[in-house]
């Protein structure tokens, strides 16, 4: 372990919270396509795309939602003079518009780059798709099942324990990503892990006669944690977020968490000397 490092070897489960997932989702996506676009270079090409959703009551926790309509206007002049810094350039005061709020769901493309065509589609499940009933659970069921069905290859990492999984993924793992190639209907290549287990690396399929690229998904994410800097952010003296660590879990979770923080409290001590 070192001083950025998680207490986990794999996933932690404390970023599984669906108020801090948001951003986690959207740097799994980001580090993943950066990573992607210098292994399938100069064949193919990759895009973030995204779906957008609407909200309505009952989709989720309000805290998960970020607005993206805003109202500008000029600020007075005595607020500018009350909260202003003499020689600072006027400014106008910016404000959440009064309508339904959204979600922003993204998700990588790999791309033919003779023709554009989709070869490769890859999604980082959320919250908001994983919840029965939930307009992001519909929209994102009919997307695996129109692309299951065509010759793209389909990939599907899901880094959270609670929430709706496909029947042939069920208890059979705490995580796992899945690979369905567009050239055979089955079986699926599927990577399984425990929260006590390091991420698996996958394949990446492309079109022949490239082969597979390999994601290495655990150093995906330590590179991600490393880089938002959670060791600091993320309060570790506290139970993690829903659903309950299994019991032996639940002991081996704290037993990481105890040697990782006096790591921390000795790496610490020993920079201010």
């Amino acid at each position: 372990m070192t001083v950025l490092s998680s207490p986990f070897p794999g996933m932690d489960p404390y970023l599984e919270d669906p108020a801090e997932w948001q951003s986690v989702h959207f740097q799994l996506i980001a580090r993943i396509s950066d990573l992607l676009s210098e292994a399938v270079a100069p064949h193919y090409f990759v895009r973030v795309d995204q779906r957008v959703y609407v909200t309505t009551p009952g989709d989720l926790d309000r805290r998960t939602i970020e607005p993206d309509v805003y109202l500008l206007r000029q600020a007075p002049a005595r607020y500018q003079t009350a909260v202003g810094t003499p020689g600072v350039t006027p400014f106008l005061l910016v404000e959440p518009a009064e309508s339904d709020p959204e979600i922003r769901d993204r998700f990588i493309e790999i791309r033919d780059a003779r023709n554009r065509a989709v070869v490769t589609t890859i999604e980082v499940l959320s919250p908001f798709n994983k919840r029965s009933g939930a307009q992001g659970f519909s929209a994102f069921q009919q997307k695996r099942e129109n692309v299951m069905a065509s010759q793209t290859h389909w990939i599907e990492i899901d880094l959270l324990r609670a929430g709706s999984r496909p029947q042939e993924v069920t208890d059979k793992g705490d995580y796992y990503a899945l690979l369905k190639r567009g050239d055979r209907p089955r079986p699926y290549a599927v990577w399984f892990f425990n929260l006590q287990n390091r991420m698996p690396t996958m394949a990446v399929p492309l079109r022949p006669p490239h082969a597979d690229v390999p994601l290495d998904l655990q150093a995906v994410w330590d590179e991600l944690y490393r880089r938002a800097r959670y060791a600091q952010s993320i309060d570790y003296s506290q139970p993690p977020p829903p659903p309950p660590l299994r019991p032996d879990d639940e002991g081996w979770a704290q037993a990481r968490i105890q040697t990782w923080q006096t790591a921390r409290q000795h790496s610490v001590e020993a920079a201010r000397q």
